[in-house]
């Protein structure tokens, strides 16, 4: 074999081995292992949301009135409605069934007023709540609840029409 020779096929052999190099670069070889199997995720089914109903009125001169309600996304809202004798505060939201509805109604000292509160879910009456509130010369610094009433109501609670604290009856074979 002649010296050119040689050299056109060290030449064909160095572009082949660069040739199947760019191959490997452009396009790179897939693994054959099988893919671990991913853990099943359970479906989780939304929680059902009812509808809240807040309602407050203060019957008495005073000022200073402030609301305090539970709204949807665990979130405390205020509000510090004008009331007057007559007018109702409403607000509406959304719970979920796992969740509580309350609600907190106070007015300022010296203030004197009768309270009164109630929370609706789903249009249906679950708690009412009514306090006198006396008039006082001084401020009750030891009691942080003067003045304030609270409603509280469990949103997806058991059906009224048996008490908890009563035993359900069997019925009776026919």
């Amino acid at each position: 074999m002649s010296a050119r020779r040689r050299t056109r096929t060290a030449g064909a052999a160095i572009c082949a081995a660069a040739f199947s190099l760019a191959g490997v670069v452009v396009f790179p070889a897939q693994a054959a292992a099988q893919p671990e199997p991913q853990p099943e995720v359970e479906a989780q089914t939304p929680e059902l949301l009812h509808n809240i109903t807040y309602r407050a009125r203060v019957d008495g001169v005073s000022r200073g009135a402030t609301i305090t309600y539970k709204a949807e996304g665990d979130q405390i809202q205020f509000a510090n409605p004008t009331m007057v004798p007559g007018r109702v505060f409403e607000v509406m939201t959304v719970l979920p069934e796992s969740g509580i509805a309350n609600m907190r109604v106070s007015i300022e000292w010296p203030y004197s007023a009768n309270l009164h509160c109630e929370i609706l879910i789903d249009d249906a009456l679950a708690a009412q709540a009514d306090d006198f509130i006396a008039p006082r010369v001084l401020p009750q610094r030891d009691d942080p609840d003067y003045g304030a009433l609270t409603c509280e109501a469990p949103v997806g609670g058991q059906s009224a029409a048996v008490p908890p604290d009563q035993p359900v009856e069997p019925v009776p074979p026919a």
